[in-house]
């Protein structure tokens, strides 16, 4: 049995002050009391919240960080540099690059992560012997303590009506049944290979760009009902146009057709949307994960969040291309772009915000509501409410002046998984950076 004391536990809009929560020897809460004195045997946490969810990562794009900016150009030309890193990516420099990521991830306060990975094969296209590049995942998971939700995604095509680039085929499968009978295949092996538990199997379709509406069809009946499918949907204007020139509507529709919409269903970005796309999704309970530090990064343009929110989806967060790690920073860049695009302040209150960071992510990984109650995980975030960027907040409000170094400790199940703690996470990215540098002929 586990027990943990915290003196205030912010879930949502909800303050409660002197929370017991109790939990099994799984990690699994049991039992809640509220307005109680600590025990002796309690675990202490002053501020508490749930954990983070990081719903959408690449987290082999961490390699560019601060690598890009002299470069120019946009998302297309930052995307050549991407397959570069891409290319230098093998079983264990994937599984190393990830420990690092995932432990930089924990630290900043993330419990769980959906990894969106579609480097399978090797650079030729020839498989592994075995999954290695999706276990090499669930390994580092399994090292670092952090929920993964593996969004092994389905990507066949390198534009619409075009094959696979060179740097591409690593990526493809050569057919939604092929792809298919990889995932089920791969789901078995993922259970197997993780005997906490942390690690599941989700799905993902990268995008209309890589997948022919056909062969979306083919996914959506292949694929259990339960499990949570993801996509990337109009990060860019230049996807609209080739969708619209293909098929005469916008990608949203092409989706509606298909019968994709709904409450499983996670899409990333969803930046230029018309009003019927927005509408649509809002009827079918989508989810919408953005990600405001790569939109910006990337210049995609600012999502319009509060409408898609308004209009009945559920808004979740993820780091994307990892330029940043920190889950409030996701946040405040949400209610940032919302301000900057409508000229006006509020646009989400701190409890909206809140949900979308912890268990509006949760859902869209598969992995329950996310809100510490009985029945769920015990992943839980302490935060410093005193500290120099803290100190005078209303306890409602710290969502909108922390930031991922006011994380005090993160406990995953029950059981403390902080980063911080760990080896000098500066040193293992500095070698593994190294590796792609050499990869890639940089001095």
């Amino acid at each position: 049995m586990i027990s943990f004391w915290c003196e205030r536990l912010l879930v949502g809009d909800e303050l409660r002050s002197g929370v017991r929560v109790r939990a099994d020897e799984r990690g699994m809460i049991t039992a809640h009391e509220v307005g109680v004195p600590a025990h002796a045997s309690d675990v202490r946490v002053s501020t508490a919240v749930p954990g983070f969810a990081n719903a959408h990562s690449h987290l082999f794009h961490r390699v560019l960080r601060g690598r890009t900016h002299g470069d120019g150009g946009d998302f297309w030309a930052w995307r050549e540099r991407m397959y570069d890193a891409a290319g230098a990516l093998t079983p264990d420099r994937y599984r190393r690059l990830a420990v690092a990521v995932f432990r930089e991830m924990v630290a900043s306060g993330f419990t769980a992560v959906g990894e969106f990975t579609y480097v399978h094969h090797r650079p030729d296209g020839s498989p592994y012997p075995d999954h290695d590049m999706e276990l090499a995942l669930v390994s580092a998971a399994e090292e670092v303590g952090i929920r993964l939700t593996l969004l092994d995604t389905c990507y066949l095509d390198g534009g619409i009506g075009t094959p696979l680039s060179a740097a591409q085929r690593r990526f493809g499968d050569g057919s939604a049944a092929a792809w298919l009978d990889r995932w089920h295949a791969l789901r078995d092996r993922v259970r197997a290979a993780s005997p906490s538990g942390l690690a599941t199997l989700g799905a993902a379709i990268h995008s209309l760009r890589a997948v022919h509406p056909d062969a979306i069809a083919a996914v959506l009946a292949g694929l259990p009902a339960e499990v949570p499918l993801h996509m990337h949907l109009s990060e860019q204007p230049r996807e609209n146009d080739d969708v619209r020139a293909a098929y005469g509507i916008t990608p949203t529709a092409v989706l509606d057709a298909l019968g994709a919409l709904g409450p499983r269903l996670s899409v990333v970005h969803a930046t230029h949307l018309t009003a019927d796309d927005i509408a649509a999704l809002g009827r079918a309970g989508v989810t919408v994960v953005m990600c405001p530090t790569t939109e910006a990064d990337l210049g995609d343009g600012i999502g319009p969040a509060v409408d898609l929110a308004a209009a009945g989806c559920t808004i979740a967060i993820g780091s994307d291309q990892n330029a940043v790690i920190d889950p409030l920073l996701e946040l405040r860049g949400l209610e940032a772009g919302e301000r900057l695009g409508s000229g006006r302040r509020g646009r989400f209150s701190p409890a909206d915000l809140l949900v979308a960071g912890t268990g509006a992510g949760y859902r869209s990984l598969g992995l329950g509501r996310g809100t510490l109650g009985v029945g769920e995980p015990l992943d839980l975030v302490e935060l410093d409410a005193a500290s120099v960027r803290t100190v005078g907040s209303a306890p409602e409000q710290l969502v909108l002046s922390a930031t991922a170094a006011d994380i005090l400790a993160v406990y995953v199940g029950g059981r403390r998984v902080d980063a911080r703690a760990r080896d000098d996470l500066s040193a293992a990215y500095a070698a593994v950076l190294a590796e792609f540098d050499a990869m890639n002929g940089i001095e």
